[in-house]
């Protein structure tokens, strides 16, 4: 991995993968820090819809390679490496990773964003024991059997749409009265029969020892708990930007998203944000593509013109 770039980009979804297309096809000499795995939340979907140009929908763990490929082609350069963290140095910015340190002229964050857990006993100690993120992965291993979805938003309820052609049953557990997600996603939940839907619901304990076998749960409304017996347990209570590594230095809305320009800029010279880590996203894959793009030409403009903010 060489040390040196016009532009180095930060996360490997579908903002950055996007943003690296289009920054190597300006000719800027582009490097790509995916982390661990290529892809970020989306490697893990089964099916994501409304990204143009896939009618039926098509797989996260299918959509990005297809993008990164793209990008390679257009000369961008990758590497498996997690952004650790954010320095000024110079007229540069150096970023700091496992596999050492690259130095950029302008860089894009784009780490996108982390499952948030429900912070109660037992969580912790089942995760990977019965308690997951990943439906996809995980569905095949529990057919048959009786599953639980905790969340009422966009990816509980497409999951809980995986998990069900897997499973025997699946329970969705909100704490709302209704559901927060795309209506699509809603009627499919509703039209399953597999699907039971809990609302008024929170769940307090994951109960097991060594392995996961149900989960306490109180109802809202009336006070009274429950025992609810499960084979496994998948968790889709929001999400939080991956912005730990970055430090101090950039301005943050409420949320810990970056605040950013109708340019994508944010707070700091040469420093841009893309995605779901950006404030005011939309959430969608086919907006995290747009940001990608639109941040890469403003980088592409920047690095040419000399000019941060006018």
């Amino acid at each position: 991995m060489s040390d040196q770039y016009e532009v180095v980009i930060a996360g490997g979804g579908v903002a950055g993968l996007s943003a690296a297309l289009t920054s190597a096809r300006a000719g800027r000499k582009t490097q790509v820090l995916t982390g661990p795995a290529l892809g970020g939340q989306l490697i893990s979907i089964e099916r994501v819809d409304g990204y143009p140009g896939f009618p039926e929908g098509i797989p996260g763990y299918d959509l990005c390679p297809i993008i990164q490929e793209q990008a390679a082609a257009a000369g961008a350069a990758f590497a498996a490496a997690e952004a650790t963290g954010l320095y000024a140095d110079g007229e540069h910015w150096r970023i700091t990773t496992g596999q050492g340190d690259v130095r950029a002229r302008a860089v894009v964050i784009a780490t996108g964003t982390t499952s948030k857990t429900l912070g109660i006993p037992g969580e912790e100690q089942l995760r990977g024991k019965g308690v997951s993120h990943c439906a996809s992965c995980d569905a095949p291993l529990l057919r048959g059997r009786i599953v639980g979805v905790v969340g009422g938003g966009d990816s509980a309820l497409q999951e809980a749409l995986t998990l069900s052609q897997h499973t025997a049953r699946v329970i969705i557990m909100h704490r709302g009265t209704a559901f927060t997600a795309q209506a699509a996603y809603v009627q499919q939940v509703l039209d399953n029969p597999k699907i039971e839907v809990r609302f008024d619901t929170v769940v307090e304990e994951v109960v097991g020892n060594g392995a996961l076998t149900g989960v306490r749960t109180r109802n809202v409304s009336d006070g009274k708990t429950n025992q609810v017996e499960l084979s496994g347990l998948f968790v889709y209570v929001g999400l939080a930007p991956a912005t730990s590594w970055i430090g101090g230095g950039l301005t943050l809305d409420a949320s810990g998203r970056i605040v950013v320009d109708g340019e994508l800029r944010t707070s700091q010279r040469a420093l841009f944000a893309a995605g779901t880590v950006r404030s005011g996203s939309a959430g969608r894959a086919a907006s995290a593509a747009g940001d990608g793009a639109a941040a890469a030409l403003s980088v592409d403009r920047y690095l040419r013109d000399g000019i941060w903010l006018d």
